[in-house]
């Protein structure tokens, strides 16, 4: 077995940061009128910027794979090109397209050369799966370098001009033409933006970072799904998806938007984390003294009070200052989060050999969990 670092790290957020009172700005009004969820929301959630690969118009400026070209591109250098690549591995939630695969569409902008291509979906766990892919390739021998990638480009699926059909058509209805909870929720969460990491099978440059282990954990066996896009949850809880709808059915229920059934991720998003993250650190015999670094990828700072008390109980807690997020100023970037906070970590200059890091991402898709444990050398 190889031993793995990551070299490298880079990230793209595209166009200039979004401050709160200008998303509807970008991403309009339904039915002509402001949110009254949205600055609750943001209360909540305590976002403050963030970045849409839109503008004003509500016209895209980037694809989803440029976005991840974009953060791939400085990952090259005289010691690593573009030629010397072996494995692609990306991991997004919002593909520009069902078919081809989203690696396919970066490598195709990359032109480079011939490559493996892994490509991983889901929710915000499709940029760590990214990762173990890579990850375990160059561990096996497969190969002796991986890009690994999380990428997002939501903004153009929280357009306002994709529920405006479903709001007028509840007025048609005589119903107030307000879209569900469910829906608006999510507008207010969510953002653009891309990460990359070079991974090799020896270190390189003033630091890499020796990945030691990753672990991953689903609850689908046992709870309902709990966010989902391109279909509708029936009241038995099961999925009904798009193709059984008709098209019709498709603009007047907003079939293909984001929807999160937040009494469910409020039920089991924490309990489930806990429970996971004390799992895999009892598996690789990890305490919380042996971390210096927690990076938590958060949906919303409302559930941090939650998850440190969840973890407090678990007997694995972090004091404050072992704690590295930057949530407020780039936003939920879903998938990409992780990267983008371990990017700016490890580019910081604050980091010291010998340092442990924990990254810890949870998806409430249908409730994953996924762990990676890091040394800096």
């Amino acid at each position: 077995m190889f031993e793995v670092y990551i070299t490298k790290a880079a990230k793209y957020l595209p166009n200039e940061a979004v401050s709160n009172d200008e998303m509807e700005a970008y991403l309009g009004l339904i039915n002509d009128t402001a949110s009254k969820a949205r600055r609750i929301i943001l209360r909540n959630n305590k976002i403050t910027s963030r970045y849409y690969a839109v503008d004003k118009e509500g016209k895209s400026t980037h694809s989803n794979a440029e976005l991840t070209r974009n953060a791939i591109l400085p990952l090259f250098d005289e010691n690593f090109t573009p030629q010397d690549l072996e494995v692609l591995s990306c991991g997004t939630s919002t593909p520009d397209i069902f078919l081809p695969s989203h690696a396919a569409m970066v490598h195709g902008l990359l032109k480079n050369k011939s490559v493996e291509l892994n490509s991983s979906t889901g929710v915000c766990c499709a940029g760590m799966n990214s990762l173990k892919f890579g990850f375990l390739s160059i561990r096996s021998g497969n190969s002796k370098n991986a890009i690994c990638t999380g990428s997002e480009k939501v903004s153009t699926w929280l357009n306002a001009q994709k529920y405006n059909h479903e709001a007028d058509n509840l007025k048609s209805l005589e119903e107030q033409p307000i879209i569900a909870f469910k829906k608006d929720f999510l507008r207010w969460m969510l953002s653009d933006g891309a990460g990359a990491f070079l991974l090799e099978n020896r270190p390189r440059g003033p630091i890499s970072l020796k990945i030691e282990w990753m672990e991953a954990f689903s609850y689908a066996y046992e709870l309902e799904t709990c966010m989902y896009a391109g279909g509708d949850k029936l009241e038995n809880g099961e999925i009904k998806g798009w193709s059984d709808y008709s098209p019709e059915q498709w603009l007047n229920e907003s079939v293909f938007s984001i929807k999160q059934d937040v009494k469910l991720l409020d039920e089991f998003i924490l309990s489930k984390g806990a429970e996971s993250m004390k799992d895999a650190m009892d598996k690789n015999n990890i305490k919380s003294e042996d971390i210096n670094y927690f990076i938590p990828h958060v949906s919303s700072n409302f559930f941090v009070e939650g998850l440190k008390k969840g973890l407090n109980e678990k007997g694995i807690g972090m004091s404050d200052d072992k704690w590295f997020m930057n949530l407020s100023r780039v936003g939920n970037v879903g998938s990409a989060s992780i990267y983008l906070a371990l990017e700016e970590l490890m580019n910081s200059g604050n980091l010291k050999k010998g340092d442990k890091i924990l990254l810890s991402v949870p998806e409430s898709g249908r409730f994953s969990f996924a762990y990676a444990y890091l040394t800096v050398c």
